[in-house]
């Protein structure tokens, strides 16, 4: 007896569509676009998986060296001082701090300054 693989193909044909549901035009409802699409959006999102915790790392030097600029230090001398005071605030925590913070992110600072004039 000849045997097809019709019901497997036809759960792996849904499994596909379910995935690119949304997609415009034939990248949603066209077996062949449809695959081409889905591969490629997985490997954008398996790079951009990586890219945005650089992207976000970036951010937050970025809010840090203004705050710090803002108080008369370099973002290198902020970093520095802190490293030489023991301070162990991540580049996130420290972002944080300058935008809700202020006056937590002035300790901070002094303390970094000291570390730097000692």
């Amino acid at each position: 007896m000849r045997t097809t693989k019709g019901s497997a193909r036809n759960r792996a044909k849904n499994r596909l569509f379910k995935k690119t549901k949304g997609y415009v035009g034939g990248r949603g409802t066209l077996l062949r676009t449809a695959k081409e699409t889905l591969v490629r959006a997985e490997a954008y999102a398996f790079r951009d998986r990586r890219v945005r915790k650089r992207e976000f790392r970036k951010l937050w030097i970025i809010r840090i060296n203004a705050a710090a600029r803002e108080r008369g230090l370099r973002y290198s001398e902020l970093v520095n001082g802190l490293k030489q005071a023991k301070v162990e605030l991540n580049r996130k925590m420290l972002s944080e701090m300058a935008v809700h913070d202020p006056a937590a992110f002035d300790a901070v600072v002094e303390k970094a300054r000291e570390a730097l004039a000692a």
